[in-house]
């Protein structure tokens, strides 16, 4: 098996519009593939797509809600007419509530479920009646370190993380039995600084804040990138990401008591929650899509880890010759 997959020509992405979605468009495009750009807001899709277009690609912005399944599939049919077969699928789109299970009605728990989750389902079977027959394709489903370690205060959005890495896993070992060269993977991401922390359904006293350290939105698309081109099962992207995800393994009762202390404080601002701030939960927030949230400050556009990743052999090589320089200067310590 081959550990590179052939450059994407055809690239789909949700949750395009603005964050992660925007700026993996962005990276796609640059290297030439033509994007098809899925949001449910129009002129954000058109805006980014008007910057694609400047790289000399083909953009195609389609509105619709993920949480429609004969949406998706109607549009992964227009995107093969009109730019071709698909090569690369992103399931990207989120909407999370900030606040304790208690503060939430069932209809928003299940809408951040629809979305969240089955938007991803929902994409991933439009991509697979394409990709299946061809016997080629990868689908990047983007995912969190809070599918593997679940924070207070976002209980549905944790929950649509965790759903989504068991379909995934459920779905690889129906293709690995079908010998199907269709490449499934998953990309776990640290806090991002994206918009969604000024326009999410917030419930708590202060304003959204993501868990530190925060990495900005291009971290995130490098990852996706190199995903949706390399034959990886998951990339973990953030030391914060492959901290968690450890822990979770070996201390889980412990982080349980850690994160019910600081948990909540680390998801807040100091400022007030906006009591008239606009929210996405329902209808996308017109004029605020944009890649970069307001944590620029804080935010580092570097990832070690990603980067070791990425690069598992120099990573080794690295890693050995540290500890052969170690063994040997520990070797020639003078005895006393």
């Amino acid at each position: 098996m081959r550990r590179k997959l052939d450059w994407p020509k055809v690239v789909v992405i949700t949750g395009a519009s603005a964050g992660v979605g925007r700026a993996t468009a962005l990276a796609f495009s640059r290297r030439g593939a033509h994007v098809a750009l899925i949001a449910r807001d129009q002129a954000a899709l058109n805006d980014t797509a008007n910057q694609l277009r400047g790289f000399g690609v083909r953009a195609m912005p389609i509105a619709l809600d993920v949480s429609d399944a004969d949406a998706l599939e109607a549009a992964a049919g227009r995107v093969e007419a009109d730019l071709g077969p698909i090569d690369v699928w992103v399931n990207n789109a989120m909407l999370t509530v900030f606040g304790p299970l208690a503060s939430l009605t069932p209809d928003e728990f299940s809408r951040v479920t629809h979305v969240t989750y089955l938007g991803y389902v929902w994409g991933t079977m439009a991509a697979l009646r394409r990709m299946m027959p061809r016997n080629r394709g990868c689908i990047v489903q983007v995912g969190s370190a809070l599918a593997y370690r679940s924070i207070p205060l976002q209980s549905a959005y944790c929950g649509a993380k965790h759903a989504i890495r068991g379909f995934t896993d459920a779905l690889r070992c129906e293709l690995l039995h079908e010998h199907s060269r269709v490449h499934l993977t998953m990309v776990q991401m640290p806090a991002l600084n994206t918009p969604q922390f000024d326009w999410a359904e917030n419930r708590m006293p202060h304003a959204a804040q993501p868990v530190p350290p925060i990495f900005q939105p291009e971290v995130a698309a490098r990852a996706i990138v190199w995903a949706a081109t390399h034959r990886r099962r998951e990339v973990y992207v953030g030391t914060s990401t492959v901290k968690a995800i450890l822990a979770n393994k070996v201390a889980a009762g412990w982080l349980d008591r850690y994160l019910g202390r600081t948990g909540y404080q680390a998801q807040q601002r100091a400022a007030p929650a906006s009591a008239t701030a606009s929210s996405n939960l329902w209808q996308p927030v017109a004029g605020a899509h944009r890649v970069h949230g307001p944590f620029d400050r804080e935010a580092t556009g570097r990832s070690v880890a990603l980067w070791m990743n990425t690069h598992r052999p120099f990573a080794l090589g690295a890693a050995l010759a540290i500890a052969a320089l170690t063994w040997h200067r520990w070797r020639r310590r003078p005895v006393r």
